[in-house]
């Protein structure tokens, strides 16, 4: 089998859903193939592990002073 990644708690289903989508896609990986992925995946039950975080590391902040954008 191919490698699962190491957040996927249901590695079994994860596997199933990747098959199917694999046949279902004439180009995998692609963007559209992996979002039926994880789509198809949590439809079906699925979870995964940890946190979901920015890659940049950083979080998003509430704009709360309107005159930078000439507001008030």
């Amino acid at each position: 089998m191919s490698k699962t990644p190491d957040n996927v708690k249901n590695k079994k289903l994860y596997q199933q859903v990747k098959a199917e989508t694999k046949r279902k896609f004439d180009v995998y990986p692609s963007a559209y193939a992996n979002a039926y992925l994880v789509k198809t995946y949590k439809k079906r039950g699925g979870t995964y592990s940890g946190t979901k975080n920015a890659k940049t590391g950083g979080s998003i902040k509430k704009i709360t002073n309107m005159s930078l954008f000439g507001r008030k």
